[in-house]
């Protein structure tokens, strides 16, 4: 009786860990809300990609860990899902960043919203660039390759053999980079746009110096930085999948593949 009690309880330490790991994941999915919706919703969340990952599951342990042991697995376990969901944030944060400078230079740091993420105020264009990331995220089918992530590292890296080593710290400084890279890619075309606008402004103020070009300042810069905007939506996809490829290949590096 107490030999058929090894396997469910190797199959229970196994679920644990894979859960913690999952979850640190969950917590950074860059989902529309995710942050805002109720504990039990993220927790079917976590559960559900748990077992949707069964397969992927390591091996039972041959002897059943102790209460302190378990304890620093999973605490190891979801340090390791919190360093992979941070990779897979980078698309979001990103964006986000961009739009910041952008909407600082634009002056749209005036007209702020509520953040649908955090219910805090947040610029129009901040908003915006999050829903954006949010929708290319799903778009090209990224979330497939973080669930194929969560897999890969399941057979890489099983539970309760993580440990950080130097790949790992150089894939955080990676991120950093790519983090900041992706945001002044995302905003340097406007910026650009905005320094010859302002320039213009300047010129047209010296040569007739009794026009009253500070009402006029705002609008044009804001109109100009909308519209351009616009037009290089169509790269951003381009964009964003080449940040997600980078933030990937960190991941891979972490993995030791």
């Amino acid at each position: 009786m107490a030999g058929s009690l090894v396997f469910p309880a190797g199959v229970l330490f196994s679920f644990l860990l894979a859960l913690a790991r999952v979850s640190g994941v969950v917590v950074f999915l860059p989902l529309p809300g995710l942050r805002n919706t109720p504990d039990t919703t993220r927790v079917v969340l976590a559960l559900s990609l748990t077992l949707c990952l069964y397969s992927s599951w390591p091996a039972a342990p041959a002897v059943a860990p102790g209460l302190v042991t378990l304890t620093l697995w999973m605490i190891a376990e979801a340090s390791f899902g919190v360093m992979l969901g941070l990779l897979v944030s980078v698309l979001v944060e990103s964006f986000q960043l961009g739009a910041q400078i952008l909407g600082l230079q634009a002056g749209f740091s005036y007209a702020s919203t509520v953040d649908p993420g955090s219910q805090a105020d947040s610029t129009v264009l901040q908003v915006f660039a999050q829903l954006l990331a949010s929708s290319l995220f799903f778009a090209l089918g990224l979330h497939r390759e973080v669930i194929a992530l969560l897999a890969t590292s399941f057979r890489t890296i099983p539970p309760g053999t993580f440990a950080p080593n130097l790949n790992m710290a150089q894939a955080v400084i990676g991120f950093v980079a790519t983090l900041f890279s992706t945001g002044l890619r995302v905003a340097f075309p406007v910026l650009a746009l905005l320094l010859l606008v302002d320039i213009a402004l300047a010129l047209l103020g010296r040569m007739q110096a009794q026009l009253q070009l500070l009402t006029v300042a705002f609008p044009a810069k804001m109109l100009a930085a909308l519209g351009f905007f616009a037009l290089t939506l169509w790269v951003m996809p381009t964009v964003a999948e080449s940040a997600f490829r980078k933030s990937m290949e960190a991941a891979t590096r972490i993995l030791g593949r």
